[in-house]
C-alpha cells in the first residue's frame, strides 16, 4: 500500500515547483523529500518524477498520483471533520490566514467573540498576502482565509475553494501636507504617492486610477505596510489609496476623500469545501461575519 506521507511529499513537489520549496512547505530537509519521492517511486513500480535540466518534474503517472492524492486528503478531512462533529464539543486549532486591515479590524473583533463562545478553540492567525494565503488554503497550509478583491481584478478561483462575502469596503483617496487641497487623484499628478509593492492587487488598482486620471504616479515610497501609508500622509509625505477599514482603525487625520465612482473591495472568506462540515472552522468563520456585520 502506498504510504499517505510520501503520496504528500509529491504532492507538494507538484504544487511548489521544487524540491526545495516541497521540503520548506512540509518541514524537512531537500534530501529527506528526495528519499521520500524514491520510495514512493519504488512502491508504485512506475517512474513518477523525471529531471528537465535543474527542475524535477511529474511524468503522467506521478500527475494522476497526486490527482488521487488530492482525493484522499479530502477524504480524511471529511474523516476528522465527521469525528469532530460527533463528539459534540466545538475545540481544535484553526488555521487562519488574514492581510493587514482586516487583521487590524474584523479579525481582533472575531476573536474576541470566540474567547467568550468558543473557549475551547485555538486560532492561529498568520498575517500575509492575500494572493499567496489563498493559494495555501488550496494547498492545507491553512484552514481559512480572509482574502481581497478589487474592482477589475479578480482574486484566482481553485478547484474545491468555496468563498462568502464578509464587507464591501470604500477605496479612499487620503491626502496631506501640500497635497491636502486637492480634490481628486487627477489634481496628484506631481505628488510623492505612497503604495503597495509592485504585483499586488493594491498596487495594480492604484497606478490604473492615476493613469486613467492622464498620468503615471511617482511612487516613492513602497510597502506593505498599511500603517506606515499613514504615517506618510499625516505627515504630509505623501498621498495614497488606502481601504475604509484601514482609513477607520488609524483615525487618520489627513483629508480623507471618495474616489470617482465609488470603487470597492471586496473582503470575503474562503476555505476548502471540505472543511465546511468541521465545527471549529465554521465557528471561526461565522465570528467573523459576525464581526465584520
Amino acid at each position: 500500500m502506498l504510504d499517505l506521507v510520501r503520496l504528500v511529499a509529491l504532492r507538494e513537489l507538484a504544487l511548489r515547483g521544487t524540491i526545495a520549496a516541497a521540503a520548506d512547505a512540509l518541514g524537512y530537509t531537500a534530501s529527506a523529500v528526495s528519499q521520500q519521492l524514491a520510495t514512493l517511486e519504488r512502491e508504485a513500480g512506475v517512474p513518477l518524477t523525471i529531471r528537465s535540466g535543474r527542475r524535477v518534474i511529474l511524468t503522467p503517472a506521478g500527475e494522476r498520483l497526486v490527482a488521487r492524492t488530492h482525493e484522499l486528503l479530502d477524504t480524511m478531512e471529511l474523516a476528522e471533520a465527521e469525528l469532530s462533529a460527533g463528539s459534540g464539543r466545538v475545540t481544535g486549532t484553526v488555521r487562519l490566514a488574514v492581510f493587514q486591515s482586516a487583521a487590524l479590524t474584523i479579525v481582533t473583533g472575531a476573536l474576541l467573540r470566540l474567547r467568550e463562545s468558543h473557549p475551547g478553540i485555538r486560532v492561529k492567525v498568520t498575517q500575509t498576502e492575500p494572493e499567496e494565503a489563498f493559494a495555501d488554503t488550496w494547498a492545507r497550509e491553512y484552514d481559512l482565509v480572509v482574502a481581497e478583491e478589487y474592482p477589475h481584478h479578480s482574486a484566482p478561483h481553485y478547484p474545491g475553494v468555496v468563498r462568502r462575502p464578509l464587507v464591501r469596503d470604500e477605496l479612499l483617496l487620503a491626502v496631506g501636507g501640500e497635497w491636502a487641497g486637492a480634490s481628486s487623484v487627477a489634481e496628484l499628478a506631481d505628488a510623492a504617492w505612497v503604495m503597495e509593492p509592485a504585483g499586488t492587487a493594491t498596487r495594480h488598482f492604484a497606478e490604473q486610477t492615476c493613469r486613467v486620471a492622464g498620468f503615471e504616479p511617482d511612487v516613492r515610497f513602497e510597502s506593505s505596510d498599511l500603517q506606515a501609508h499613514v504615517q506618510l500622509v499625516q505627515k504630509g509625505l505623501a498621498v495614497a489609496i488606502l481601504p475604509g477599514l484601514m482609513v477607520s482603525y488609524a483615525g487618520i487625520d489627513a483629508r480623507v476623500l471618495p474616489l470617482a465612482g465609488g470603487p470597492r473591495r471586496t473582503v470575503f472568506t474562503a476555505m476548502r469545501a471540505t472543511s465546511r462540515r468541521d465545527p471549529a472552522v465554521e465557528a471561526v468563520r461565522a465570528a467573523l461575519e459576525a464581526s465584520a456585520t
